[in-house]
């Protein structure tokens, strides 16, 4: 199978690079193809000829989104549209990663795939755009929806916590907001597999378990043996450009469908200390030659 990723250098790209074997694969960041120019786009997708189409390239900086919105419907929709309508001119599939940030948060119980979109701010409604137009244009795409990324090599929740823990006796974290922490490992994993499976519709593709961001950062903390204070606060203590989903569970259901079932969130956050703290002890590690 050949498969290109668009996005390749982010944060969940670089996992399916290194979590993608025994097919053909193309990375492709932004600096190969700017997926806003339908032209770079058209001859990345006729050069490499895919099967699969996996589109991660994203603007995911939600309050940066607010502040360009034109950027961010550039990037998150009409870069989108763009990679459909190539992959249709060529006949591969398209796996489109979208976010919990379609809902509104409004919710008390696992959101379903059906349920109707309501998105609060400019990333959400970039992203739900999204979503309806390569529908239009790809009725047997694949829409992944996730949560709450993390990874190492890039910006994400717990290495900012971790950082401000080893200079902080305390620290506070919002508990109004529930979600499901998602590893980038163990996303690029269902999305090979999804893959593999010819799927088509709109998945959600996260970590088992919930928590808040007080208890994610707690664990965090605890897990990795630090002796910061975290403390509760609320959403209102802490005022951002973008409004943020006060409940963005995604129901399990759709991935279960494909024999897929993803880790606790506490049992991948224990694999990224690993990986986090190897990558750390290489990077120290004197340079030879």
């Amino acid at each position: 199978m050949r498969v290109t990723i668009f996005g390749a250098t982010g944060l969940l790209g670089k996992e399916l690079m290194r979590e993608w074997q025994h097919d053909q694969v193309n990375g492709l960041g932004s600096k190969d193809v700017d997926i806003r120019d339908p032209q770079q786009v058209l001859a990345a997708v006729e050069r490499t000829r895919p099967d699969w189409i996996v589109l991660a390239a994203a603007y995911t900086d939600v309050d940066g989104c607010e502040t360009n919105r034109e950027l961010a419907f550039d990037v998150n929709c009409h870069g989108a549209v763009n990679v459909a309508r190539a992959a249709k001119q060529y006949g591969s599939r398209l796996l489109f990663l979208s976010t919990d940030y379609v809902f509104d948060g409004a919710g008390t119980a696992p959101y379903e795939t059906g349920h109707p979109r309501a998105p609060l701010g400019v990333y959400g409604k970039s992203k739900a755009e999204a979503e309806l137009q390569l529908t239009n244009i790809l009725p047997d795409c694949c829409i992944a929806r996730t949560s709450w990324l993390f990874g190492v090599g890039g910006k994400c929740f717990p290495d900012t916590i971790l950082k401000l823990a080893s200079t902080r006796p305390e620290i506070d974290v919002v508990h109004d907001q529930r979600g499901s922490p998602t590893y980038a490992v163990d996303l690029a994993r269902a999305v090979i597999q999804l893959c593999h499976r010819g799927a088509t519709g709109v998945v959600h593709v996260t970590n088992s378990g919930e928590c808040t961001w007080f208890e994610f950062a707690q664990e965090i903390v605890q897990c990795a043996g630090l002796q910061t204070i975290v403390r509760p606060t609320t959403s209102e203590k802490f005022i951002r450009p973008a409004q943020r989903p006060k409940y963005s569970v995604l129901s399990a259901k759709s991935l279960e469908q494909y024999g897929i079932v993803m880790p606790d969130w506490k049992d991948a956050l224990q694999r990224y200390l690993s990986e986090r703290s190897a990558d750390v002890l290489e990077a120290a590690k004197p340079a030879t030659g």
